[in-house]
């Protein structure tokens, strides 16, 4: 089966489902069992998962130490992975590994303890996001929380459950005028 026949199949395997299962560390994913689905999942000849969709919500993860070689351990092509779900964890940062897979189009980081609302501009460089949460973080506090967002990510379709409409769009652009320094201002600025 070729690369391209593998995307346009698998994206209808069930997740492999780690959710609810007190993980710590990403290693603990190697000897963990999965949670079971309505439907099996499939694997490989060498017994890694044929999956898009990796689900680590509701456990107690406060980093992503080792992802990408836990996940080449799971996953028959980790490349791929196209849904990642960290929600309800300890994260405090979006870790630059999950910068690496470019093709997630959904993430899921809602429920965590990201502080700091510059670390969205980290997600700017995944070509196909298109879903992403982050509510329930303590930046969602932080006033423009939405628009920041939205300016930094114009991509997206769906933030926190909730579809980007032109309207956000368009507040979002003024948002963004009246709040961010065009580059070009800034560097005239410093002399």
């Amino acid at each position: 089966m070729s690369k391209r026949d593998y995307k346009n199949t698998s994206v209808q395997e069930p997740p492999l489902d780690y959710s609810f299962r007190s993980i710590h560390v990403i290693q603990d994913l190697i000897s963990e069992e999965p949670r079971v689905g309505l439907r099996p999942l499939k694997h490989s000849k060498s017994g890694k998962s044929l999956t898009q969709s990796l689900w680590l919500n509701n456990n107690v993860l406060n980093d992503l130490k080792d992802f990408t070689q836990v996940a080449s351990q799971i996953l028959e092509h980790p490349e791929n992975l196209a849904w990642i779900d960290l929600s309800f964890n300890d994260l405090t940062s979006i870790d630059p590994i999950l910068t690496t897979f470019f093709n997630l189009s959904v993430l899921y980081l809602h429920g965590n303890s990201i502080q700091s609302l510059g670390e969205v501009n980290k997600l700017a460089v995944l070509p196909r996001l298109r879903s992403l949460t982050l509510h329930g973080n303590p930046i969602e506090e932080e006033k423009g929380y939405r628009q920041y967002v939205l300016c930094t990510l114009p991509r997206i379709t769906t933030f926190d459950f909730s579809g980007v409409t032109k309207a956000d769009r368009t507040t979002a652009e003024v948002w963004k005028r009246m709040n961010i320094k065009p580059k070009k201002a800034r560097i005239k600025d410093a002399f």
